[in-house]
């Protein structure tokens, strides 16, 4: 009989605390005048190099294999850029009188983000699910995110009497699109020198996104970000985030059920189909959202990165739970109606 996991336990992630740690930094010592404007700089030099980094790790032949289930794919792609935005403008609307512009704005941010791709593939991993699938649909939201998701923030701050400035597009394009193409172009050549040195390449990953936080919250400090913040707004954001997370999750597992897709289908739909990208978020928001709070824009995703990790690592494990004692259950074997809608 396999065994069983153990319960999961709520884990706090050590790079969330690193990432507070950057909050904290900018709050007692935040960049101020010629200083500041040499880290936005390097900021914006920093998050090119993120995005040729993410081009020359993205396997094409991972894309076009899990292109096929073209089901799925549909939905994961529904989900992250259509129902996830729907539920977004819905908790917005409803939050508007309650929170600062900035939070209200960044609350939208979150749900037009694209998927994450390592948590995603690592708990349908977890979950028992369809892996290949979880690679391709992770892969393909952080893709077309580049494009997409200034698309949504574009009509979203039209509708919100703030025009989409030509700038943030030749910006997206210079920092974000651009070195990704050029990271595909040169894979054949870098990828093997990549694989050999995946730490070092994931050490320049995290540190790109701790200064882009500490940049970004270095001019919201300045700018007076904790004068506008107190402790009800921050809980009202963390439940929120919540709510939207919940609602995404449900959505996604009863239609994954109602469409006739298989159990490990359906794990990788949940998944991948209800994350969120900080490392793509937080460079996005710094280029999309240049001269307002940003700290205060990115802190609800920040909260929502947080709260997804250690929910879908629950979730993730019950999913292993269903999966093993359905494998212990002998062919042809009655099985209650509890363990079949577990």
């Amino acid at each position: 009989m396999s065994a069983v996991p153990p319960p999961a336990r709520f884990r706090f992630d050590p790079y969330i605390g690193m990432i507070l740690g950057m909050v904290a930094l900018a709050s007692v010592l935040p960049c101020r005048g010629d200083a500041a404007v040499a880290m936005g700089h390097l900021t914006n030099g920093v998050i090119a190099l993120l995005f040729f980094l993410y081009g020359a790790r993205l396997s094409r032949d991972a894309v076009v294999a899990g292109m096929t289930h073209w089901r799925l794919q549909l939905l994961v792609f529904a989900s992250t850029f259509v129902l996830f935005p729907l539920f977004g403008l819905g908790l917005s609307w409803l939050a508007r009188d309650l929170l600062a512009a900035p939070l209200v704005l960044g609350l939208m941010f979150v749900s037009m983000l694209p998927s994450t791709i390592q948590s995603s593939i690592v708990f349908t991993s977890i979950g028992g699910g369809n892996v290949p699938a979880a690679v391709c649909s992770a892969s393909l939201s952080n893709l077309l995110g580049i494009v997409i998701t200034p698309m949504l923030v574009g009509l979203m701050l039209s509708s919100h009497g703030h025009g989409f400035s030509l700038h943030a597009v030749e910006a997206i394009t210079r920092q974000l699109f651009l070195p990704f193409v050029a990271g595909q172009l040169l894979r054949p050549w870098i990828a093997g020198w990549m694989q050999r040195h995946r730490r070092v390449l994931g050490l320049v990953d995290r540190s790109s996104i701790l200064l882009v936080v500490y940049t970004a919250f270095s001019a919201s400090v300045v700018h007076g970000l904790w004068h506008q913040l107190g402790i009800g707004a921050l809980l009202l954001v963390l439940g929120l985030d919540a709510v939207l997370l919940a609602a995404v999750l449900v959505s996604t597992t009863l239609l994954s059920r109602r469409l006739g897709f298989a159990r490990s289908d359906e794990v990788s739909i949940v998944f991948c189909g209800s994350k969120k990208s900080l490392a793509s978020g937080l460079p996005m928001a710094n280029i999309l959202f240049a001269g307002r709070s940003v700290g205060l824009i990115v802190l609800p995703l920040m909260l929502f990165h947080q709260i997804q990790l250690m929910a879908c690592a629950v979730l993730a494990q019950r999913y292993a739970r269903s999966t093993a004692a359905g494998a212990a259950v002998p062919a042809g074997a009655p099985v209650s109606a509890a363990a079949r809608n577990a």
